[in-house]
């Protein structure tokens, strides 16, 4: 619409263009106006309902506080607290919106009884009262401490009770006042995202609402000191008190610890704990998780019982929670257990796999040392590859106790060598009888039998020997000069394969001697 000549035609259409948006704008204005408004006066409506209702609940339970004084009495108690301290706080939001009605020159309409919601559209009312730069003046200070009291006030009518655990969460999600983060990802204090910048109406409905946050509040107490469910209550009755051991056994003479928790990790704090017939100071025993740390002398060797009992305050009487559990106190150690995992011997040339623990002690306390020993993966895991020359092997092991004490163990182990294989041919071994096509397909292999090591043997060369003629063959097939010795050897002719030379995968050190001859006498 800019730039150029314009005529006085197209600058009147312009014009007529500007004054339609700013009607729109106007409007729509106004529609979030009156929006508010209606909001206002649906939470208003609801306050003097709720009111009404909760008249009729307090009326209620003043009454059977008198006629059932043991079941009521104290619920009655604690519902005219609930009401006084409702009623003030209640009042003290009221003072707040009458003032931001005098300070914005707002009056009700006598008439109607309605506020004029459409011309409440100023945004520095309240700025200029609870507001200055980014802090708080003196009355926002106090709306702040005022919030701030009925929440404790509330929280103190309640007490410690189980019973009212779940209300006074619920209480205090509704009553917040955690800085709020904005959509820009910055965190604002409660009172400045709440009502700096907003217009009249919206603060005035929000003051409202908080009211009517008050009344249900105020409802929700009132049902249940009733027994009323609209608020759930909590109730230890169903729950178990649960041992729970660092260790499933202890050495004599040491200190019992673990920890005793209830059942769903309730996190409530009893008032009372007893344990082994010994009182426990509470403030001390119970972490955060609700969870109670025992510390006591274990005793003598064999299964013990732990008896107790947790006490918390419900309905305002004492609830007692037995506390049954049992653990096994096993004597100290004085040897280790160590074993071979194949035998108990050890083989020269080969890692033998070794498991080596000390009874209740974690193996990071445990050292062990030997010839040609190594840690292998696993707990207690060791590797022994002994050396040459000896026949036997010792084992030391130190097991540093829990309590700093050092009990040291030694196992001696024979050493042996590998024993001798075994060759083998068309799956037999020593004197056989086989045919000449047998032997010239065949491999020559090598078996160490039921040896207790699962070893993968390759024959390298060997000696084959027909009617006094011996070739010497590489590898562990007969090569075709061997292969012609065998086809024009007369029938039953003995064919001598010896010199079996054995090459095996993983052992280092030791010589593998050569494979028990095989002798064939050949049937064709």
């Amino acid at each position: 619409m800019a730039g150029g000549n314009v005529s006085a035609r197209q600058k009147m259409i312009n014009l007529m263009y500007l004054v339609f948006i700013a009607m729109m704008a106007m409007n729509m204005s106004k529609e979030v106006l009156s929006a508010f408004g209606l909001m206002e006066a649906k939470f208003a409506e609801s306050n003097v309902t709720t009111t009404e209702t909760n008249e009729a609940l307090l009326a209620d339970l003043i009454t059977k506080g008198d006629e059932k004084p043991e079941e009521f009495a104290i619920a009655a108690n604690k519902a005219q607290q609930i009401n006084t301290i409702s009623k003030e706080f209640y009042n003290y939001i009221e003072t707040l919106k009458v003032d931001l009605l005098k300070n914005g020159g707002y009056t009700i309409d006598p008439e109607t009884g309605k506020l004029p919601f459409e011309a409440m559209d100023k945004t520095d009312i309240l700025d200029e009262m609870w507001f200055t730069g980014d802090r708080l003046t003196k009355a926002g200070a106090a709306v702040m401490a005022k919030i701030e009291k009925y929440k404790s006030d509330v929280r103190e009518v309640l007490g410690t009770d189980v019973k009212y655990k779940k209300a006074v969460e619920r209480f205090e999600r509704r009553f917040s006042t955690e800085k709020v983060t904005n959509k820009d990802g910055k965190k604002i204090d409660w009172l400045d995202y709440n009502y700096k910048g907003f217009p009249a109406i919206a603060s005035f409905t929000k003051l409202t609402a908080m009211q009517n946050d008050v009344k249900v509040t105020e409802a929700s107490m009132f049902n249940l000191f009733l027994g009323n469910t609209l608020t759930e209550a909590v109730s230890l009755k169903k729950y178990q008190a649960i041992v729970l051991a660092e260790k499933s056994a202890f050495f004599a003479g040491e200190k019992f610890q673990g920890k005793v928790v209830l059942g769903k990790y309730a996190n409530v704090t009893p008032t009372k704990l007893v344990v082994q017939g010994q009182e426990i100071n509470v403030a001390n025993a119970i972490d955060s998780t609700g969870a109670a740390t025992l510390d006591f002398n274990v005793g003598n060797i064999g299964e013990k019982k732990i008896n107790g009992q947790f006490t918390f305050l419900e309905d305002g009487k004492p609830l007692e929670i037995p506390i049954v559990g049992n653990y096994v106190v096993v004597p100290r150690p004085k040897e280790a257990s160590v074993a071979a995992d194949k035998m108990n011997v050890l083989y020269r040339g080969l890692e033998n796999p070794m498991t080596i623990s000390f009874a209740g002690v974690p193996d990071s306390n445990v050292k062990v040392s030997a010839p040609g020993l190594r840690s292998a993966n696993g707990q207690g895991k060791y590797i022994i590859n002994p050396p040459s020359g000896s026949q036997n092997l010792i084992v030391s092991v130190v097991a540093t106790l829990d309590d700093g004490t050092k009990v040291n163990s030694k196992k001696s182990f024979r050493i042996k060598n590998i024993p001798n294989p075994v060759g083998k041919i068309a799956g037999k071994s020593g004197s056989i009888k086989l045919n000449k096509r047998d032997v010239t397909t065949s491999r020559i292999l090598a078996d160490f039998g039921d040896f207790v090591y699962d070893l993968n043997p390759t024959v390298s060369a060997f000696d084959l020997t027909v009617l006094g003629e011996t070739i010497t063959v590489s590898g562990n097939r007969l090569n075709p000069a061997a292969k012609a010795l065998i086809n024009n050897a007369p029938r039953r002719s003995l064919v001598i394969i010896d010199n079996i030379k054995v090459r095996v995968k993983g052992v280092s050190g030791v010589e593998i001697p050569p494979a028990a001859a095989i002798t064939v006498k050949l049937t064709n």
